[in-house]
């Protein structure tokens, strides 16, 4: 077995470690049990180090027992909170960048200078505020904050707790009294990110009304946070919230752009690698770090990487690289994150079903593209239709179409929309005619998705769809994969 099949197969068992631990957490007699089966190990690897088969057999025994004790580790803390609601008094510091939506502000703080009334903490904490938008907090600024500790409670059948404790957000803090102590107390270099972020945003609003300005800064910077909820909704009718959600489609663009971008300044090839490595990692700085984004990342650094050192790309390897290193930072993410399974399911499906069908597309000069983005959009539908349906209820119908109708565009539009940003910072009134140019593009693709959001047949609710369906659902894909391979193999064996 090579490296490259040994390294597969540990990361596997690492990330099933993850997955068996998500959805049976292991009781204090299950994790003495698994302390044992460790020791153990240890002694078989200790005593069998010269056979090969042994010594592979015990490292994925021991990669799986990691996946479960950081699993169990990051449970037990969140299981372990004191249930009594609190009162807090104290000063906080702003961690992320508040999101604003519908006149209301989400806030995620962190304890700073610990005073908890009655309860003493002694380590620093995560909270959620909620409060209305008047007061616009930014990243980074010491606020004063007297409010109830609640642990957050589910509805709906959404599991909002653990949705909030996979980021350490473990309590809401509710009826808050907020007053602003002073600014600018994070990280200077995240703060310089975010305020240039700021600065592009303000110049597509300055420059380009709405909802195209909204649609521009989602393709580049990533979020729906400046479009509208009626405009959202047209999204997720159509099936293309994906294209402003900071996917591998628009890290792939951004890294083309880069590459060219780094050899028009003059720089040699590789220099120009390391030019859009820094630039993708800038990108994902600024989308905030959602699993999309990171996972796009990790897998155009690596597509980059490969294509520097002259080698084709293992994209099955890329995807479960990528998948291990999230995981490890935080093993939540696997059951907790619905970005994260959407986000690497769409990818499996791209690069293990789509060979399958692609000798259906239509290979026509002037048809071929758009052939292409139709399987490449069915590829990934199929994988991740169960889990859209569980947790949204909803099937977009019209998504097919309306990917074909609009991704083709979305490059000529971010690459406008780029140039349009570059210039109103070098000549300015050359941006504002750019502008009308960058428009264009934007208002066919809200245009189009507009009108294919309110057909009859856009989306259909689905109910009741239940994880006893989404366990048949990948068993059949799975044993489609493994026959076609099978198959496909047996083909190549010469009579």
């Amino acid at each position: 077995m090579n490296k490259a099949k040994i390294f597969l197969l540990l990361s596997l068992s690492f990330i099933a470690g993850i997955f068996s631990a998500s959805f049976y957490y292991p009781h204090v007699v299950d994790i003495f049990y698994l302390f044992l089966v460790l020791i153990l190990s240890l002694i078989v690897l200790f005593i069998c180090y010269k056979n090969k088969q042994i010594y592979l057999v015990t490292f994925v025994i021991l990669f799986f027992l990691t996946g479960v004790w950081l699993t169990t580790y990051r449970l037990e803390k969140i299981s372990n909170l004191n249930q009594e609601k609190r009162n807090f008094s104290g000063e906080v510091i702003v961690s992320k960048e508040p999101a604003i939506k519908d006149r209301l502000q989400k806030i995620v703080v962190k304890t700073r200078t610990l005073g908890v009334l009655g309860h003493p903490v002694s380590k620093r904490e995560k909270f959620l505020i909620t409060t209305n938008a008047s007061a616009v907090y930014e990243y980074g600024d010491k606020l004063k904050v007297s409010c109830n500790l609640e642990i957050p409670e589910n509805f709906n059948g959404f599991d909002y707790r653990m949705y909030l404790a996979k980021d350490n957000i473990l309590h809401l803090c509710k009826n808050p009294k907020i007053e602003l102590v002073e600014k600018n107390q994070g990280n200077r270099a995240y703060t310089m990110i975010l305020y240039f972020k700021d600065k592009l945003q303000d110049k597509i609003i300055a420059l380009l009304s709405a909802p195209q300005s909204g649609l521009l800064i989602g393709l580049i910077l990533g979020g729906d946070d400046k479009l509208s909820q009626t405009v959202q909704d047209n999204f997720s009718k159509t099936g293309l919230t994906h294209i402003v959600a900071v996917s591998g489609y628009n890290v792939t663009i951004v890294a083309e752009y880069l590459m060219l971008l780094g050899i028009f300044l003059g720089l040699w090839r590789k220099q120009a690698f390391w030019f859009a490595i820094v630039g993708i990692f800038l990108f994902v700085v600024m989308t905030g770090f959602p699993a999309s984004a990171v996972r796009a990342g990790v897998m155009g650094s690596l597509i980059l990487w490969a294509m520097k050192n002259g080698r084709l790309s293992n994209a099955q390897n890329s995807i479960i690289f990528s998948a291990m290193i999230m995981l490890l930072i935080n093993p939540l993410l696997l059951r907790w994150d619905v970005g994260f399974q959407l986000s690497f399911l769409a990818t499996i499906g791209i690069v293990y079903f789509y060979p399958l069908i692609e000798k259906y597309s239509i290979k026509k000069n002037g048809v071929a593209f758009l052939s292409e983005i139709l399987f490449l959009t069915l590829s990934a539908q199929v994988f991740v239709l169960p889990i859209i349906l569980t947790d949204f209820q909803k099937l977009s119908v019209i998504s097919p179409l309306a990917n074909v109708l609009v991704l083709p565009i979305i490059p000529l539009t971010m690459l406008l929309g780029f140039l349009m940003v570059v210039l109103t910072f070098v000549f300015p009134p050359l941006a504002t005619i750019l502008a009308w140019l960058t428009y264009l593009p934007l208002k066919y693709e809200i245009t189009i998705i507009e009108w294919m959001a309110n057909l009859k047949f856009a989306s259909v609710e689905i109910t009741n769809f239940s994880w006893g369906f989404v366990v048949i659902w990948y068993i059949i894909l799975i044993g489609i994969l493994y026959f076609s391979r099978r198959r496909r193999d047996e083909e190549k064996v010469p009579f």
